[in-house]
């Protein structure tokens, strides 16, 4: 028998989620439910969920905005956010942390299944939806849903900007990364043109995750270009960068 496959709902108030579960019941998916966006990021990462309805006010020490980024850090399922709120800064946080659509509560069953509907169809239409909760890089291994670093099957306590780097720089390991594009991606637009900032952390890393910080053999620097993560231990010309 084929296995139902899954739709997330995210929200802290139960009945809620319970009335979502009776709108939900006829269209052949599985219902599951978080009300912390701990449990949330979870279960995006292990159930791989058709669609996601994420609420913004959530119990829990993440509200559903900051789920929703960390979910995308290994996932780009869609997410609708279904909220109390209607005010347009909530919507825009909502959007600019990678909502596919947002309905305001109460909501009407047939408007939010037809928008499930069109945006399940539209990440179908646009390919099928990526999972990847774990990325290896030689001894370097990151669990992204958990957060978590291990170099040498030894977990290393990265801050949540040192972890958003490392990850970017793993998700595109072997490849040079510009100063100004892992600036814009981990801190923001407004911070672009802040290399020491960057070569700060960078120096931070090296210290927690290459065995000698002072001859980098991990997180290597382009000098005047960028940083990379190497795909097999190395060493360039200027790498102390």
């Amino acid at each position: 028998m084929t296995k139902k496959k899954n739709l997330l709902v995210v929200d802290q108030d139960p009945k809620h989620i319970t009335l979502m579960r009776q709108i939900l019941s006829g269209t052949g998916f599985r219902v599951i439910a978080a009300r912390t966006g701990e449990a949330a990021v979870d279960l995006a990462a292990s159930e791989q969920p058709e669609l996601i309805f994420m609420e913004i006010n959530l119990e829990g020490e993440i509200d559903g905005c900051v789920a929703v980024r960390r979910i995308r850090d290994f996932s780009d399922v869609p997410v609708i956010f279904v909220c109390a709120s209607d005010k347009p800064e909530d919507i825009l946080q909502a959007f600019e942390s990678g909502a596919d659509d947002y309905i305001s509560k109460p909501v009407h069953s047939q408007i939010l299944l037809a928008r499930m509907r069109a945006v399940i169809k539209r990440a179908s239409r646009e390919g099928m939806v990526q999972h990847y909760t774990e990325i290896t890089c030689g001894s370097l291994k990151i669990n992204i849903p958990g957060r978590q670093v291990t170099i040498d099957d030894r977990e290393v306590y990265l801050s949540e900007t040192e972890f958003n780097l490392i990850l970017e720089l793993a998700k595109n390991q072997g490849r040079v990364l510009m100063h100004e594009q892992l600036l814009s991606s981990v801190w923001g637009q407004k911070y672009s043109n802040e290399i020491d900032y960057l070569r700060s952390y960078i120096h931070i890393l090296r210290r927690k995750l290459e065995t000698d910080p002072q001859h980098p053999r991990l997180i290597l620097s382009k000098p005047g270009v960028g940083y990379m993560l190497a795909s097999e231990p190395a060493a360039w010309p200027g790498a102390r960068e």
